[in-house]
């Protein structure tokens, strides 16, 4: 068994209309499905992604409202970043970021990449990571309709970093357990910070690394808006899924067990540092219950949740999809 890639990684807001337009309006990505979170229906499940929310394009927010602002520390998704085709879009975005002014940085490398870091009006940190020079992981395909051109649009999930106080466990974890694989390093871009372990899975490329961040001067991260929930990574199908459940279990770690999200089958469990790792089945898709030329227009629940419908969208504030 071997992992296929990150799936999606997860995040924070506090206000789902601010997010929509700024992930949509701004970066352009599509909102492939506008649902709600199943462990809390009273509060909205936001899906963007390629033109079809592929595995390994989607980034997701639930919302919690009033939530407070993150603070940054260790035990943490501490950056994700989308992918780009080439060193050109760059220049791009930095243009188009200066022109809605939009807080961002110089563009710099990473990893023997171009990157451009940035962030939400609600301070989530992202970087834009070029492809240019980019082998393994395929990226996904921007949406024809997107505000964007095509040509810079925005390609998927690149590399997740994960910030700790003691970088062993968790690296154990992901090679010894998880499978990844060791390939290097790189100087933080930031003057007097630690180097970065680079670790790749599957095929390899930007769309299936973790950077490991070892900080012994940071407290603990406190999760609120702009910050990370929890990072998923790509499993084939649900055969290959309940296998990982044995393998997880085997070494002892507490989790989740099997969970049905309908759009996917996943595990959920803890690293030794806290961060909160799922595993997720690269089907059914999320054309499964909608068309794919209108996918998150409508507000999309799984079967085990249309009953409550009526009662789930009267605590919902309505949310304008149609753009």
């Amino acid at each position: 068994m071997q992992l296929k890639g990150i799936h999606h990684v997860s995040a924070m807001t506090a206000n789902a209309k601010l997010n929509l337009d700024f992930y949509t309006k701004v970066l352009g990505m599509r909102l492939v499905k506008k649902t709600v979170n199943q462990d809390d229906t009273s509060v909205y499940h936001l899906f963007y992604g390629d033109e079809r929310g592929n595995p390994g394009t989607e980034l997701t927010f639930f919302e919690i409202p009033n939530a407070g602002r993150n603070h940054e520390g260790v035990s943490s998704i501490s950056a994700l970043s989308l992918r780009v085709k080439d060193d050109e879009a760059l220049h791009f975005w930095k243009k188009r970021f200066e022109e809605l002014d939009v807080e961002h940085e110089e563009i710099m490398e990473r990893a023997s990449r171009a990157t451009l870091a940035f962030q939400d009006p609600e301070g989530q940190r992202l970087i834009l990571v070029s492809d240019e020079n980019n082998k393994g992981v395929a990226a996904g395909v921007p949406w024809k309709k997107s505000v964007v051109p095509r040509e810079h649009g925005v390609t998927g999930l690149g590399p997740v970093k994960l910030t700790v106080r003691i970088a062993e466990p968790t690296a154990i974890v992901l090679t010894e357990l998880l499978g990844f694989r060791k390939v290097g390093k790189y100087s933080s871009p930031y003057e007097g910070q630690p180097d970065i372990i680079i670790f790749e899975t599957g095929e390899g490329g930007s769309g299936a690394e973790v950077h490991l961040e070892e900080r012994s001067d940071l407290p603990p991260e406190r999760l609120g808006r702009g910050g990370v929930h929890h990072v998923a990574f790509r499993v084939q199908d649900e055969d290959e899924l309940r296998e990982w459940i044995k393998r997880i279990r085997a070494a002892r770690f507490p989790n989740s067990g099997f969970v049905d999200r309908f759009y996917f089958r996943s595990l959920y469990f803890r690293e030794p540092n806290g961060i909160l790792f799922e595993l997720a089945t690269d089907g059914p898709g999320f054309d499964t219950d909608e068309h794919i030329d209108h996918l998150g227009e409508s507000l999309a629940l799984p079967p085990f949740l249309e009953p409550e419908r009526e009662q789930i969208e009267a605590q919902l504030k309505p949310l304008d999809t149609n753009f």
